[in-house]
């Protein structure tokens, strides 16, 4: 089914570039440019990332890093260190 008529984008071809690593609408649309035209299908796209549709959500969703090594475990109210301030 088509998510994307603009450009013609299927929700198989949004579900595979949320496997490769396309976790919010933005970097979808880097990807396959859908939802840079009218925008209509944004909100379908945030729907299949929501459910499921990008691996990486959980360690998103967890505070944990997407990508690379894993960080510093850290409970769920605590913030994430603060990088230095550029001098």
């Amino acid at each position: 089914m088509y998510v994307c008529s603009c450009f013609g984008v299927t929700e198989e071809q949004i579900k595979q570039h949320a496997e490769s690593g396309a976790c919010t609408p933005r970097q979808i649309a880097s990807q396959c440019k859908a939802g840079t035209d009218c925008g209509g299908c944004v909100r379908r796209i945030q729907a299949l990332l929501g459910r499921g549709g990008c691996p990486r959500r959980e360690l998103l969703d967890q505070g944990r890093p997407a990508f690379g090594a894993p960080g510093p475990e850290r409970g769920p109210d605590e913030a994430p260190a603060r990088l230095p301030d550029a001098a």
